[in-house]
């Protein structure tokens, strides 16, 4: 089965837009460099401390950050960088304690005494303006098979069954499956004979791979969404990434392709088939399990508040129409006046213009092509050229 090719090009173009919004969303070159500065700074003075109790303590990242998945807040300039301080060598203890040593070292720190926060479950650090550290501290649970962890509730009354490291590992396995794209329709003779010796290619990955891109747009869409909602209400990352995960490695195991904005459409409507529904008391309780450690639900707040679960399913409603939508529109402005309304105009308008620079510098070299897996590129394999002032395709 073969791709008609304007229409291909229309997605293409359309993803080209998104792959770049995404990028406006991320920290800059020099914001990373200085989250990277800060993040072994910390790591370093907690891992001198002489107390006992951070012995062989380690830090890594987790959550967004460590997954490539970062989307800046509306709103505020600062980005979340969250990092686990593991203490593989503690006992069970009291979380309480344990969190009130790493809190201690923190703050015998005159640099870090006054950015210091104490939230439910960590420590924060908050750089005004730039991102703040979330120091989460953690230590071996014995009875979880795959190395798993335990952090504090946020009543710090108990531990609480978790694992980062293997939900990353998990999630970068998931990440690097490729889904199967169809071939371009070859327009005549020479092309047939041409497209019957080359095998279709394999993966759309944008610069940062399409799970990775989908979750970013997935919760850019949510932020967005929630504006002018309770955004207490709105849905938690790990629950956007962890769906999105699931219903990437599903997607690709069962369906081909004709492009990327197609595979990304179909991850976003298929998330809520992964969360678990059980009538408990009469009523229903959702579970999305960490799959990497036993206990870890991450929709446990929605069987407290219902309405959490209620504002899920609305907002992935309106953001399964969003995008469904971005395939339907004909011409530039109403892709830019659609995309703008479901995503914020600022980083879309960033997008347009960043994709026109682009196209008019590679014009003017004579190598403007557009790429099925990519998108607009500066490179011509598997690459349709593209003539002169066109947008998607058409004069």
């Amino acid at each position: 089965m073969f791709v008609d090719r304007q229409m291909m090009l229309k997605k293409a173009e359309t993803v080209g837009i998104l792959e770049r919004m995404c990028q406006a969303l991320e920290l800059t070159g020099t914001q990373s460099d200085l989250a990277k500065s800060r993040y072994e700074s910390v790591g370093t003075w907690l891992a001198e401390a002489e107390s006992p109790l951070l012995r062989a303590l380690s830090i890594y990242l987790q959550g967004s950050t460590a997954l490539g998945t970062t989307v800046k807040p509306i709103g505020r300039n600062e980005h979340d960088v969250d990092l686990v301080a593991h203490m593989p060598n503690l006992g069970p203890l009291p979380p309480t304690i344990v969190k009130k040593t790493i809190g201690d070292r923190l703050r015998a720190n005159g640099n870090y005494a006054p950015l210091l926060v104490e939230m439910p479950r960590c420590w924060r650090l908050d750089y005004a303006n730039e991102f703040h550290l979330d120091i989460t501290p953690s230590i071996r649970n014995p009875e979880c098979e795959n190395g798993g962890e335990l952090v504090p509730d946020k009543a710090l009354k108990e531990w609480k069954a978790s694992n980062p490291k293997g939900y990353n590992a998990l999630f970068d396995q998931r990440a690097a499956l490729q889904p199967r794209m169809r071939m371009m329709k070859s327009e005549g003779a020479q092309d047939r004979a041409r497209a019957d010796s080359i095998e279709p290619y394999p993966v759309a990955t944008g610069l940062k791979g399409l799970l990775r891109r989908t979750i970013q747009v997935a919760k850019r869409h949510r932020d967005v969404y929630f504006v002018d909602l309770d955004a207490c209400l709105s849905p938690i990352s790990v629950v956007i990434t962890t769906l999105a995960a699931r219903s990437y490695e599903y997607c690709v195991s069962h369906f081909a392709y004709d492009s990327e904005l197609d595979v990304l459409r179909d991850i976003v409507r298929h998330m809520p088939a992964f969360i678990e529904t059980r009538m408990v008391g009469g009523r229903p309780h959702w579970f999305i399990w960490n799959e990497t450690t036993s206990g870890e639900n991450f929709a446990e707040k929605w069987n407290n508040d219902p309405s959490r679960a209620e504002a899920f399913f609305a907002w992935h409603t309106q953001a399964t129409a969003d995008l469904d939508r971005l395939a339907d529109n004909e011409g530039i402005d109403l892709l830019n006046k659609s995309l703008s309304e479901s995503f914020g105009r600022a980083p879309v308008t960033k997008a347009f213009d960043a994709m026109t620079q682009e196209v008019s510098a590679a014009r003017r070299a004579g190598r403007l092509y557009v790429a099925p897996a990519v998108g607009l590129s500066g490179a011509a394999t598997a690459a349709t050229q593209v003539r002169a002032n066109t947008f998607f395709g058409a004069p």
